[in-house]
């Protein structure tokens, strides 16, 4: 009798939902967790998409130095055509080794696409390489939470890379004359976003963070590596 009610019971919800058009059947493998690692993980990836568009309206000239006949067309390659964040102009670097180039002095490519594709790719891999998550999934909270530092790292080298003639190198953030922090603020809610996952993860998993202290000026990225997580 009580599995007949049980089952009764989730007949109604499926049918309820489908009547809502809301059902999807992957939802039935996916834990409250997993929903909202994807939530997450889709405004981490808007707020990127957003710094990226700011960066190419502020610095015109880096799409047409990519290629490009549009910054729409740049950013459609970034998001729409390069999943795993590879760029062939990039070589073998990838992740945060790719932020480094892009804010070299002597890099002669598309800056605003090697930042970006390197943050979307220590981003992917701090998702351990997932766009969904479902109830067997596992993401590492150290991670998580590595990828926040090195956002604010990335961040604070962006608005201070200059050239030997004291030029930035990217235009961001402006404080003169008239005040623009836009760039800093969506990168304080990717960063938002990362470490209340990293919290929620770690209380699920009962496991321990171990926090990092660094000065801007002369921190290091921590490493936020593509493999599996272990059990």
């Amino acid at each position: 009798m009580r599995v007949l009610l049980g089952s009764l019971s989730v007949l109604l919800v499926l049918t309820g939902c489908a009547a809502s058009g809301a059902f999807e059947p992957g939802q039935l493998a996916k834990t409250d967790v997993d929903r909202v690692a994807d939530a997450h993980r889709g405004d981490v990836f808007a707020h990127l998409r957003l710094i990226a568009e700011k960066l190419y309206r502020r610095n015109p000239r880096e799409w047409k130095k990519g290629g490009q006949p549009s910054m729409e067309a740049a950013l459609a390659r970034l998001f729409d055509a390069s999943p795993a964040w590879h760029l062939p102009e990039l070589g073998e670097r990838r992740g945060t080794e790719a932020v480094l180039l892009a804010l070299r002095e002597d890099y002669r490519g598309d800056r605003v696409a090697a930042f970006v594709a390197g943050l979307g790719g220590m981003l992917h891999d701090a998702f351990n390489g997932k766009t969904e998550f479902f109830v067997m999934d596992d993401l590492d909270p150290q991670r998580l939470y590595n990828a926040a530092r090195n956002l604010e790292i990335a961040a604070w080298k962006l608005a201070h890379a200059r050239a030997g003639d004291g030029e930035l190198l990217l235009l961001s953030n402006e404080i003169a004359p008239v005040p623009n922090l836009s760039f800093e603020r969506e990168f304080g809610k990717m960063i938002g976003n990362l470490d209340l996952l990293s919290r929620i993860v770690a209380d699920k998993l009962n496991r321990a963070v171990v926090k990092a202290v660094q000065s801007m000026a002369t921190a290091v990225f921590l490493p936020v590596l593509p493999v599996p997580m272990l059990r």
